[in-house]
């Protein structure tokens, strides 16, 4: 879904770790022809991520040198980590008329909303926080102190959610994807016509 007739529009996802949004993401960057922005960061790779598919991975020398140079839409630091958004990739996508899907936490997707207020945010959200943490423990990838983290952590950025043009709620991946795609189609669909 581009915009031959001008710029793109950037559309932000954001939710706890956990809620399934970077499979949504995934999928829908497919379905749609998005560009995805993939995030840099300077936390090691989890097991079978991938260099420049899932994330950049960075040294805190060159994050900080990218920095420096400006070369990040935004960053943060999040659960003893940075994460940026590379400036580059998305401009020049989004000069050639084709909408960009970010990943995004709500620090960062707030920043950038403030900066490009046609930006179009989204938020996924768990059915409970019981069942987030039931999910979280089933990845088996984090220790309960990191798990016990990322709760505390979803609960802040569930109120940060009334920020967002839109909550979906996931209680099921597929009905989740559809009225994502659902949002996103109807959006973009306003802006070309």
């Amino acid at each position: 879904m581009s915009n031959e007739a001008g710029q793109g529009r950037m559309i932000v996802v954001s939710g706890a770790s956990g809620t399934g949004k970077t499979t949504l993401c995934r999928e829908l960057e497919k379905e749609l022809g998005l560009f995805f922005s993939v995030s840099a960061t300077t936390r090691p790779p989890r097991p079978g991520e991938v260099e420049g598919q899932d994330y950049r991975f960075l040294s805190s020398e060159g994050f900080d040198k990218m920095r420096r140079n400006g070369q990040f839409l935004e960053w943060a630091s999040v659960h003893g980590q940075r994460y940026g958004t590379p400036r580059e990739p998305i401009e020049r996508n989004l000069r050639e008329g084709r909408d960009v899907l970010l990943d995004l936490d709500t620090q960062g997707a707030l920043r950038l909303k403030k900066a490009n207020p046609e930006a179009l945010l989204i938020f996924i959200k768990p059915p409970s926080i019981e069942e987030l943490r039931k999910r979280l423990k089933a990845r088996g990838t984090d220790s309960e102190e990191t798990i016990r983290s990322r709760i505390e952590r979803a609960e802040h950025e569930i109120e940060q959610s009334a920020h967002y043009d839109h909550v979906v709620v996931n209680r099921d991946l597929g009905e989740a994807k559809r009225e994502l795609r659902s949002i996103i189609g109807s959006a973009l669909k306003k802006r070309i016509s």
